[in-house]
């Protein structure tokens, strides 16, 4: 008999606003540090999306770990200026900053000097140091651009941002079709196998694992349109992520924060199907469902 994941399920963020609106956390729960760690009892998982907006501050990343359990795992996203997003430019550090433009004009990564990029880069890693110090560190995950398109030139700007990335594990999530059209689905999974970065699998497309942890993210909206997954739509899930965690060692799960403390409902419902399958997520989600 093949030997089953450990599955690590959680939702991308635990602060954003719809979900402190929406009678998710008690009402006693009331200041940042709070919340982490009621979140941490109900999941042993989150992806840390703000990071992706603006490399967090060390001082930060320090509250994160001091606020959550042996045992509970941050998977972080890189800041989206690395990964070839147009950046605001007063989300850059000040120091950082061209002298003379506006907080408000997007930048793209080339359009700073490579000084600057890799100091970006080396206060990423500062700042995920307390994480990782503390054994609260899973994978960094690389979110590229939806249009980005498969060529040479893409290749190597991945590969590059999967290098920087090292030691920290990696977990690149590519959007644009022609990475997964045909034969070239299968030379992307085995680029990424060779690299041994974690490929983002999107629960609206196969399955497939290149590196552990093995990452699946529900989304939770079609179109910029929220959903909610049905019953059956989560046992099928269940029973996906059920055969694609056979033989590995780590899984990560992530629910998409999409409205009003859903993504945290639905990840506990997911929870419990996995759990009643015999494949029970972890000891604080099972204490959710």
């Amino acid at each position: 008999m093949n030997s089953m994941a450990v599955i690590r399920l959680g939702t991308s963020s635990w602060a954003n606003r719809d979900l402190l609106t929406s009678g998710w956390y008690p009402r006693s729960v009331r200041t940042a540090a709070d919340r982490l760690a009621y979140y941490a009892s109900r999941f042993d998982l989150v992806e840390a999306d703000t990071g992706f907006y603006a490399i967090p501050a060390v001082e930060t990343t320090e509250g994160w770990a001091a606020a959550t359990p042996d045992g509970f795992t941050f998977d972080v996203k890189a800041f989206g200026l690395l990964t070839g997003h147009p950046t605001r430019l007063a989300a850059l550090p000040a120091d950082l900053r061209p002298d003379g433009v506006d907080g408000n004009v997007k930048l793209r990564r080339g359009e700073l000097p490579e000084e600057a990029v890799e100091e970006l880069w080396h206060r990423l890693h500062q700042a995920l140091d307390p994480l990782d110090d503390a054994g609260r560190l899973g994978v960094v995950t690389l979110a590229f651009p939806a249009w980005l398109a498969h060529g040479e030139r893409a290749v190597r700007r991945v590969l590059d941002t999967i290098e920087r990335c090292a030691p920290r594990r990696a977990a690149v999530e590519l959007r644009h079709p022609s990475w997964f059209e045909g034969g070239q689905a299968l030379r992307t999974l085995r680029m990424l196998q060779e690299h041994d970065a974690s490929y983002v699998c999107l629960d609206s497309t196969p399955l497939a694992a290149t590196a552990e942890p093995a990452l699946v993210r529900f989304h939770g909206h079609e179109g910029g349109v929220p959903v909610t997954y049905s019953d059956r739509e989560l046992e099928d899930h269940a029973l996906r992520l059920r055969h694609l965690a056979a033989g590995l060692g780590e899984m990560h799960v992530l629910v998409d924060t999409c409205c009003a403390g859903q993504a945290q409902r639905d990840g506990e419902r997911l929870a419990a199907l996995l759990a009643g399958m015999g494949t029970a997520p972890n000891r604080a989600k099972l204490r959710a469902v």
